[in-house]
């Protein structure tokens, strides 16, 4: 079986601007990406149909089938897999308007557009939790802990945890923690009465760290002196972290290590956030918060009265930055500047407010090589192209761009 996770235009288009660099179902949500989840639950090969422009960086493996096709933005189920394994071919499932899967027997469908052309009639609803089916950017942080929770079940399952070592860290419910090779505690307090702890490989839990769950910490990670983790966190794979950090969803390789709050968030991969950098969730007059919207280009209701930051990838924040309620980050801008910035900063902005400039590209591929560098990591040309063509179909949302040109004409 050949499962091959599809973007679903709609909902990629909803989850801009995490999804310009990445398909859907790469997208952390609990301890695990979408598309780990579907590989660690169903032992079989997991491969993505995306955007052109991020095949080559993400490729979709075919290999004669056959070839079931999932929504990428669907957390899988036990119950969903096995209706999945039981559609007929040609058939397909469906979770209301959206379509779940299809099951192309040994044709190899090689875009988006094909995948829905083979929409039969032999067409199934199947209900998923709500937590379950990511559609919109404000559900990968709500939808966390409950996917924490099923993570959990499926990363320790049959597995032993080790023991922690350290005779001044606390633990409460330790049955509900579970902690890989190599995880160096000091002083800290573990409380899994209100969820499960999952603590990654080679992670550091410093002096004074205070983590209650449901929470998740990915291997390599660190969470430095005095961390507050309040729940509902999963923290991916080399990152750094401190603070005060609650309900917030951190892809990898990020850090925001000093102190300040980050809540109800979303943060990409290579993001940095300057000392004291805080992140309001919450409005003084308690309504709803409104969040950009790419699909729609303009501010959307989430119905939450809870919304931090978007951050997609490279994004970066200098010292003492004050995110308003509900503010979305596109790749690769660098905010710094006095005052709050817009609860818009679109892709490869340098600066903020008024001051707001472009980040040319090749000053962009310098930084991020800098920073990829740290970890031994050297940008790929598919990733340059990646980010090119981001660049250029983000043009649009930079206006003084535009109105630079119309100046100098």
């Amino acid at each position: 079986m050949n499962i091959i996770l599809f973007d679903d235009p709609q909902l990629r288009a909803n989850l801009l601007p995490l999804t310009f660099t990445r398909p859907v179902a790469d997208i952390r949500i609990g301890i695990m990406t979408i598309a780990q989840k579907w590989q660690t639950m169903t032992q079989e090969v997991v491969s993505y149909l995306t955007q052109s422009y991020l095949q080559g960086k993400f490729p979709q493996h075919l290999d004669g089938g056959p070839n079931l096709y999932v929504n990428g933005a669907v957390c899988p189920t036990a119950d969903l897999f096995e209706q999945i394994r039981e559609l007929p071919v040609g058939g397909t499932l469906f979770y209301d308007d959206i379509l779940v899967a299809l099951n192309a027997d040994h044709l190899e469908l090689r875009t988006i557009e094909e995948v829905y052309q083979h929409n039969t009639s032999k067409r199934r609803q199947v209900e998923l939790p709500a937590h379950a089916v990511v559609q919109n950017l404000w559900d990968i942080f709500k939808g966390n802990g409950p996917q924490i929770r099923e993570d959990y079940k499926l990363v320790t399952h049959g597995r032993v945890s080790q023991p922690i070592s350290d005779p001044h860290t606390v633990a409460y419910k330790p049955e509900d923690i579970f902690i890989e090779e190599g995880v160096i505690f000091k002083a800290a307090i573990l409380n899994a009465e209100n969820g499960p702890i999952y603590i990654g490989k080679n992670v550091q839990v410093q002096e004074g760290t205070v983590i209650r769950g449901p929470f998740a910490i990915l291997e390599e990670s660190v969470i430095n002196m005095g961390g507050k983790m309040r729940g509902d966190v999963t923290v991916g794979p080399y990152c750094k972290v401190g603070g005060e950090i609650s309900n917030c969803v951190f892809f990898g390789y990020s850090n925001k290590g000093h102190d300040g709050f980050l809540g109800n968030s979303v943060v990409g991969e290579w993001c940095n956030f300057g000392a004291d950098s805080n992140t309001s969730n919450l409005k003084n007059n308690y309504s709803n918060v409104r969040l950009w919207s790419h699909a729609q280009e303009k501010m959307v209701d989430t119905g939450l009265q809870f919304c931090g930051t978007i951050m997609a990838d490279h994004a970066k924040c200098g010292i003492n930055t004050m995110f308003n309620t509900g503010t979305v980050v596109g790749v690769g801008a660098n905010v710094f500047g006095a005052g709050y910035p817009p609860n818009f900063i679109p892709s490869f902005t340098w600066g903020s407010g008024a001051e707001q400039q472009t980040f040319k590209l090749n000053k962009f591929y310098e930084v991020a090589e800098a920073v990829l560098g740290r970890r031994g990591i050297a940008l790929s040309e598919d990733e340059r192209q990646m980010y090119r063509h981001v660049f250029e179909v983000t043009q649009p949302s930079r206006p003084w761009e535009t109105e630079a040109e119309s100046t100098s004409g």
